[in-house]
């Protein structure tokens, strides 16, 4: 009867297990939607974000691959510095575009073009009035960029990351959106 407390202790350790085990595995399926007060399927960033597979990419992503000779990264390139990588790849990034993810996963980014001539590219979805300023080479304007297709971003594009000064992620209802600003397009300049 003395010895009582060393039964309780292994109990103790073994409920503390069994509990931690249990949040751990059904806390990120169960508990959000339990919490959520809005039973209609939300669009989550990590949600929107997750295109793993080249084969998840839209169709016209597909092409405009195809159409470059482009290959997906490897895993051994995984994380590899942009100016180390072979020529003819994409992957994904955020803004700075320091390296290069074999996959987007969860992380919400735009996919990058590295084509053959070394030139490399962000690759997103705008709208049309944005586009326009970039195809006839207006001065000081900027893109509002999405990885995915959305309403007011629906068409696909593709510019020199050497023509962008400056690339800011904006938070928005939809996930992550990019703001491209160009100052100028160098074959404008004297």
């Amino acid at each position: 009867m003395k010895r009582w407390y060393l039964l309780l202790i292994p109990v103790l350790l073994g409920l503390a297990t069994v509990a931690y085990l249990v949040v751990k595995l059904l806390a990120p399926t169960i508990f959000p939607d339990i919490l959520s007060r809005d039973s209609q399927a939300k669009n989550r960033q990590s949600d929107i974000g997750k295109m793993p597979a080249a084969e998840a990419a839209p169709r016209e992503v597909q092409g405009l691959r195809k159409n470059h000779g482009l290959r997906q990264l490897t895993t051994a390139e995984d994380g590899t510095k942009i100016q180390d990588l072979p020529n003819g790849i994409y992957g994904f990034s955020m803004c700075n575009v320091v390296s290069l993810s074999a996959k987007r996963g969860t992380t919400f980014s735009l996919e990058i073009h590295k084509h053959h001539d070394g030139i490399v590219y962000y690759v997103g979805y705008a709208s049309d009035e944005h586009i326009e300023k970039y195809l006839t080479r207006q001065k000081n304007f900027h893109i509002l960029t999405s990885p995915h297709q959305l309403e007011k971003s629906p068409s696909l594009f593709e510019i020199p990351i050497e023509f962008v000064s400056k690339c800011e992620e904006r938070p928005s209802k939809e996930g992550t959106l990019f703001d491209l600003f160009v100052t100028t397009i160098p074959e404008l300049q004297s």
